[in-house]
C-alpha cells in the first residue's frame, strides 16, 4: 500500500512539473499574441492578391492582431503554397492554397500531398476566368478566334499564369474541345500577362477578371467567360457553354496552414476567416472583380479538395498534361 502510494505521488509530481501538460493549452488559447503572416503565391495588384488582402483585413480585426500579406510568386503559385506547407504550424503563418495543387502534385511539379500535409480552413470565393484581347484586334467573337485558329494551327498566342494552372488548362481543354491549337505563353501571375496583352506582345489573355476594367475602359474585348453562368456585367458576352463548347473552368480560393497546427488555433482560425468572408469589406473586394463568394468551413473544404483530386486525375489524362508540362 505505502509502495503504491509513493508511485501515486510521484507520477502527480511528474504531472505537475511537466511545462507541456499545463503551458500548450493555455498558450494555444491565448493565440494570437503576435501578427499573422499570410503567404499569397500570387503577385501583389492581382486579382487574388485584391480578395486576399480585403480578407486578411478583415481576419486581422475578428483576431485582433494585424494578418500581414507576404507575396511569394512562382510556379504557378505553388512556390508560395511550398513556403507555407513547411512554415512551423503555430498558427502564425498561413496562406492560399491555389486548387491547382491538387494537379500539380500528380504532375510531379511540386512535393506536397494534398491530402495529408495541409491543414484545411476555409474555401472563400471563386474566381471568373475570361478570354480578352485587345479592342481593336482581328477577333470580334468567339467564333472568329476558333475560326481563325483552325486556319493557323498554333499560331496565336495566349498569355497564362503559369504551366499547369487552371488558365493553361482551361485554355487547352476548351482548345481540345474545338479541335484547335494555340501557342501559349506562360507568366508568373495574371498581372504580368495582362500588361503582356495590352503592350501588343501576346494575342489573347486568359485571366481572372483582371481583363474587367479594360472591358469596360474600351481597351479590350471580352470573348468568352468559363462560368457556368453568364458575368452580370458582361452578360452579353457568351460563357464557352453558350458557345458550345462543354467547358466551365472555376478554380475556388482557399485558405490553410502546415499540418499539425494545434486544434484549438485551427478552431480560432476557422471562426476568423468565417467572419471575414461574410464582411462587407470582403463581399465588394469580391463584387469588384465579379467573383462569387463560395463559403465552406475547413473540414468541408478538405472534402472538397479530395474531390477534385479525384477529377484532375481524370483531367490529367485526358489532356495529356504530363507531356505539356515536360514541353
Amino acid at each position: 500500500m505505502n509502495n503504491t502510494r509513493r508511485q501515486f505521488g510521484k507520477t502527480v509530481f511528474c504531472l505537475a512539473a511537466s511545462p507541456l501538460v499545463f503551458s500548450l493549452p493555455s498558450q494555444a488559447a491565448a493565440y494570437p499574441e503576435k501578427p499573422i503572416t499570410f503567404i499569397c503565391p500570387w503577385p501583389a495588384g492581382g486579382t487574388a492578391d485584391q480578395t486576399m488582402r480585403a480578407l486578411c483585413a478583415a481576419a486581422g480585426k475578428e483576431l485582433g492582431q494585424a494578418v500581414v500579406v507576404d507575396n511569394k510568386v512562382g510556379a504557378s503559385g505553388m512556390i508560395g503554397l511550398k513556403a507555407m506547407a513547411n512554415a512551423k504550424p503555430d498558427g502564425y503563418t498561413i496562406g492560399q492554397i491555389p486548387i491547382s495543387v491538387t494537379r500539380f502534385s500528380q504532375l510531379g511539379s511540386v512535393a506536397i500531398d494534398p491530402l495529408k500535409d495541409l491543414t484545411y480552413l476555409a474555401r472563400t470565393s471563386g474566381q471568373t476566368f475570361g478570354m480578352a484581347t485587345l479592342a481593336n484586334g482581328r477577333w470580334k467573337t468567339l467564333q472568329e478566334l476558333v475560326a481563325d485558329a483552325r486556319a493557323n494551327p498554333g499560331k496565336i498566342t495566349y498569355a497564362h499564369a503559369g504551366v499547369g494552372g487552371a488558365t493553361h488548362v482551361g485554355m487547352e481543354e476548351f482548345a481540345m474541345s474545338a479541335g484547335i491549337k494555340f501557342n501559349h505563353i506562360p507568366f508568373k501571375g495574371g498581372a504580368d500577362a495582362l500588361q503582356a496583352v495590352l503592350g501588343g506582345h501576346v494575342d489573347v489573355l486568359v485571366d481572372s477578371s483582371s481583363w474587367a476594367p479594360h472591358v469596360e475602359a474600351g481597351k479590350m474585348r471580352l470573348l468568352a467567360t468559363w462560368g457556368e453562368q453568364r458575368v452580370s456585367r458582361f452578360k452579353e458576352v457568351p460563357t464557352l457553354k453558350d458557345a458550345g463548347f462543354n467547358v466551365v473552368v472555376d478554380a475556388p480560393n482557399g485558405i490553410g496552414a502546415p499540418k499539425g497546427l494545434d486544434l484549438v488555433v485551427a478552431m480560432r482560425l476557422r471562426q476568423a476567416f468565417r467572419v471575414a468572408v461574410a464582411s462587407d469589406e470582403f463581399k465588394q473586394a469580391c463584387e469588384k472583380i465579379d467573383a462569387p463568394v463560395l463559403y465552406l468551413d475547413g473540414p468541408d473544404y478538405e472534402s472538397y479538395v479530395a474531390q477534385v483530386y479525384k477529377k484532375e486525375t481524370v483531367l490529367i489524362d485526358k489532356l495529356k498534361l504530363k507531356e505539356l508540362v515536360k514541353n
